[in-house]
């Protein structure tokens, strides 16, 4: 028999229950808006609120103000009832202002008339369904709103374009684009099974699992007989010329998304000539358009490229191929928008991923009118690295590939989809969901798997300590950075209360809020003030010599040495540490001309003279072949590791015949160790979301976020 106790413990659960289950009774929508408010919360505290949760939270907001004032208006519930289900919808409401506070776009989301959309009216409909309501007619079926065509050229913009004369020859050549005379279907889609679905959240889900285990890459054509695209004298690989015939069998939209150094260039020139796509636009970094420039020349000779750089005075408006710089397409948007091009690849897509930034609305404006003005264009986003820090760093991408439109699946992925026969309440709806989108056009390929005879890649910390004064400042730089975060953690634990935290424990909550208001004052400050960036940058200054005399010493037992580096300040240390040595080297950075950059990494390949390459971390680490070496010198880390594997990917790639080493130097006994640490973790997410490997996951919290966590939790004495 139960003790006395123990019967009183269980009769006391007993009511709690049944006092909740009556409340929920009484509203019983609310114990659906404070399990959706945590999903949303825990969301933001990693850092990142996407689409899907923003909606989420709007339709939230709405919801608690309706109940809000129907608890208020209800005559048949007890003061006391009243007062509860009140205090209930408060605490939603708190929460939801906390999350507010953490991203503040989100204020403006809870105006009244804001959850007005197709999406959040199915949301508010399905939340209110699983309540158990009965809604209006006019609530249960709701319609999308006929598309808005948005201009290519914002307003903003407008005084910005320019048309280069030579763009107005063309023009005056041939005033009329060629017609389009196939047959269009009707605009009229049937409706289907999922159309009552908000379903973006559940694809993002079924990548961030690893739903289905399998590697994300569509099912290809075998390798043809015969090599019909390759010009004389060169030869496609065979993972190359698969991807190539499914382009001749007709599909035209894919996220190419193998590993850095398989060749993803040469395939999308190829793509592009199979298709018969031109005039074709490329969009990339500018580090790489020359090139761009030099791929399309030589795997198709027949064709012409031009390379657009500042107003256009010089590029050559009838070539088939035009190459532009992500920072200078806006003012050329008016006539790319207008000479009926069939086909944009946009390189290193990850650099769309930022929805409010400009140079994805720009890059998005122009694929939404390539698709209006052509039918079926060939459209590529490559990438070795689509995934930063979240799974919805995809949504970009898939937006420019015409798949989703960001609110829900595009008509075709919608057929695909409805055909699983399943809903996102089935389980085996996410590896079939997952598996869909891949059937989209998703292409990845790993340099194991493809390049049998590329040789290995090892990555190779080297701690160094920095016993100096300098070093010493660094450390106690870091000391009083962890004071400072402990001091505001404790404040806000003073004025909220410990809230029951047991002896020792930490809030992680108000460590993740301490952390991220630090990181935003950071950002703002810049480097006018002591914080994680000035400090990691300190780091990098005090390793420069460290680092360069070790890349002096490889590259003399080795042979030649690729030397990365974040900040101009270390690149001139280290340079000049290599001009005493003897040794000649050459630069690769930001603002050098096209022509001088590729000037720079032809010495470096075919001059023997030339030992070491010197080269800035966000300018070089893209779209360059430095495979003369087999040695790279990390002597500053980056903020992310897709950073990072570009980086040592411009060494090893198709041609390279050496095992290739990446030696990070990594400052010890400073919060350098922590970041290699992260970085490394970060590695995760892309091998569950496009490799299907079995990975436990991890924090979606950006590496800047978690290290000033770290500082924190190592001021307030936690492991």
């Amino acid at each position: 028999m139960p003790t006395t106790a123990t019967a009183s413990r269980g009769s006391s659960q007993r009511r709690r229950k049944t006092t909740s289950s009556r409340r929920d009774d009484e509203a019983p929508v609310i114990p659906i808006l404070a399990r959706k408010v945590r999903e949303v919360e825990a969301k933001a505290q990693r850092g990142k609120l996407g689409p899907t949760n923003r909606v989420k939270f709007q339709v939230i907001a709405f919801l608690v103000r309706e109940e809000r004032a129907r608890v208020k208006a209800d005559t048949e519930i007890t003061d006391a009832a009243r007062a509860e289900l009140l205090k209930r919808l408060d605490g939603v409401a708190t929460i939801l202002a906390k999350t507010a506070a953490r991203d503040t776009s989100l204020i403006q989301l809870l105006e009244v008339d804001q959850a007005t959309s197709p999406v959040a009216r199915r949301m508010r409909r399905d939340w209110l369904l699983e309540s158990g309501a009965e809604l209006p007619p006019d609530e249960l079926i709701i319609t999308d709103t006929a598309p808005q065509v948005a201009p290519v050229v914002p307003a903003a913009l407008a005084e910005k374009q320019v048309i280069p004369p030579s763009i107005e020859a063309r023009q005056m050549a041939n005033p009329f684009l060629a017609p389009d005379l196939t047959p269009r279907t009707s605009g009229d889609a049937p409706r289907r099974r999922l159309d009552g679905w908000e379903l973006m959240g559940p694809l993002y889900k079924a990548f961030e699992t690893g739903a289905g285990g399998s590697a994300a890459s569509m099912d290809l054509p075998p390798v043809p007989e015969f090599d019909r695209v390759s010009p004389r004298g060169l030869e496609v690989m065979p993972h190359q010329s698969r991807f190539l015939e499914a382009v001749r069998l007709g599909h035209r939209e894919f996220l190419l998304a193998d590993e850095p150094g398989l060749g993803k260039t040469a395939e999308s020139v190829l793509a592009a000539s199979v298709a018969d796509a031109y005039p074709l636009l490329v969009v990339v970094p500018n580090v790489v358009k020359m090139n761009w420039a030099r791929e399309v020349q030589r795997w198709t000779p027949q064709r012409r490229a031009t390379v657009i750089s500042g107003g256009g005075a010089d590029i050559d408006a009838f070539a088939d191929v035009f190459i532009v710089n992500y920072e200078i397409l806006d003012r050329h948007l008016s006539w790319l928008s207008s000479i009926g091009l069939k086909g944009i690849v946009v390189d290193e897509a990850h650099f769309i991923k930022n929805l409010t930034s400009q140079r994805s609305q720009n890059v998005l404006a122009l694929a939404s009118r390539v698709r209006q003005q052509t039918r079926d264009p060939l459209l590529l986003a490559l990438t070795g690295t689509p995934l930063i820090n979240d799974v919805e760093d995809f949504d970009a991408i898939w937006r420019f590939l015409g798949w989703t439109n960001g609110e829900k699946p595009g008509p075709e992925l919608m057929e695909k989809l409805d055909a699983t026969g399943l809903t996102p309440a089935d389980k085996a709806f996410y590896p079939e969901a997952r598996e869909a989108v891949i059937s989209m056009g998703i292409v990845r390929r790993k340099k194991k798997d493809v390049a049998a005879d590329l040789p290995d890649k090892l990555v190779a910390d080297l701690p160094v300590e920095l016993d100096d004064e300098f070093g010493r400042s660094i450390r106690q730089a870091e000391r009083e950075l962890g004071a400072r975060l402990a001091a505001k953690y404790r404040r806000i634990l003073e004025a909220r209360g410990d809230r029951g935290l047991a002896p020792g424990e930490i809030d992680d909550d108000i460590v993740r809020l301490v952390a991220h208001g630090e990181l935003e004052e950071s950002k703002a400050a810049g480097s006018g003030s002591e914080n994680v960036f000035t400090m990691v940058r300190r780091i990098g200054q005090a390793k420069a010599h460290l680092a360069a005399d070790y890349a002096v010493q490889l590259q003399r037992s080795v042979g030649k040495v690729v030397f990365f580096a974040k900040h101009i300040d270390v690149m001139d240390a280290a340079e000049a540490h290599f001009k005493a040595s003897g040794l000649k080297a050459v630069s690769v950075r930001g603002e050098q001309t096209a022509t001088a950059r590729q000037a720079a990494i032809d010495a470096f390949n075919s001059d023997p003279d030339v030992g070491i390459a010197v080269c800035s971390l966000t300018a070089a680490g893209v779209g360059l072949n430095m495979q003369a070496a087999s040695n790279v010198v990390l002597a500053e880390l980056s903020w992310t590791a897709a950073e990072q594997t570009q980086a040592i990917d411009r060494v090893h790639r198709i041609g390279q015949e050496e095992p290739v080493t990446a030696w990070r130097i990594i400052a010890a006994h400073t919060i350098d160790t922590k970041i290699a640490e992260l970085i490394d973790s970060k590695e995760g997410l892309a091998a569950r979301a496009l490799d299907g490997q079995a990975m436990e996951p991890g924090s979606s919290d950006s590496v800047q976020l978690s290290a000033l966590m770290h500082l924190l939790r190592q001021a307030l004495g936690a492991a």
